[in-house]
């Protein structure tokens, strides 16, 4: 299989496929989202998604949440437009689209925030170590008390040889998905130059620190996993 054609990258149905090739268990870990949600916060009516991508993850919590307001948030034109793309037949009032902005950038617009529940998939591993402390904070201080933080993110191994084992594992799983091993290779090279994961027990300390008076991992596995904290 050839990689995706730039010019058809951002088209939902298309980037979605591809991010499949790439990270393990996608669909998995937003069903885990949409369950963790559902006895977390089984009420919330202000959903915040910063760093939604497609909306892939907005998609089935739609349906899973009928009376619950959607916020999508992120950094990147295109990805909004892809967004749009995917809702453009069914968006009504439930969604709200902001202009490109960061997680950083969301206290701009916290007027017509006042979410319950805010999550970020795949995207603060991105920022390096002061902003990605910068955009923990951010949301803690959006969300209401009570509110819940999600987050997925890229992690890093405990050590050396553990991490050359999980991107050797990662590389594997690229291929065998239809990517091409040049591109598995290319993918791999990026750690700590194209995105900056930091191990679990990093992650759960930054949620403590940040005044999360509840923080727990619920979901792992090659170098994901996924976090929750309550306010």
């Amino acid at each position: 299989m050839t990689e995706t054609d730039s010019a058809t990258s951002f088209i939902p149905d298309v980037y979605d496929n591809v991010v499949r090739q790439m990270m393990p268990f996608y669909d998995v870990f937003q069903t885990e989202v949409i369950d963790l949600v559902k006895t977390l916060r089984p009420d919330v009516t202000r959903w915040l998604d910063t760093g939604c991508g497609t909306g892939s993850l907005v998609e089935p919590a739609l349906k899973a949440f009928p009376q619950t307001g959607f916020v999508l948030a992120d950094p990147t034109e295109k990805m909004l437009q892809a967004a749009v793309t995917r809702f453009k037949a069914s968006s009504g009032s439930r969604l709200t689209f902001l202009p490109p902005v960061p997680t950083e950038g969301l206290p701009a617009y916290k007027e017509v925030l006042k979410p319950q529940v805010i999550t970020a998939i795949l995207c603060h591993h991105y920022l390096q170590k002061e902003q990605r402390r910068r955009a923990t904070e951010i949301c803690y201080r959006l969300l209401e008390s009570g509110g819940v933080y999600i987050t997925v993110e890229n992690t890093m191994p405990d050590s050396a040889e553990g991490t050359r084992l999980a991107l050797e594992r990662w590389k594997r799983f690229q291929v065998e998905h239809g990517r091409l091993p040049v591109m598995a290779e290319k993918h791999a090279a990026r750690l700590n130059s194209g995105y900056f994961p930091i191990t679990v027990p990093e992650h759960l300390a930054l949620l403590r620190e940040t005044g999360f008076k509840t923080a727990e991992i619920f979901w792992k596995s090659h170098m994901q996993a996924g976090f929750y904290a309550v306010k």
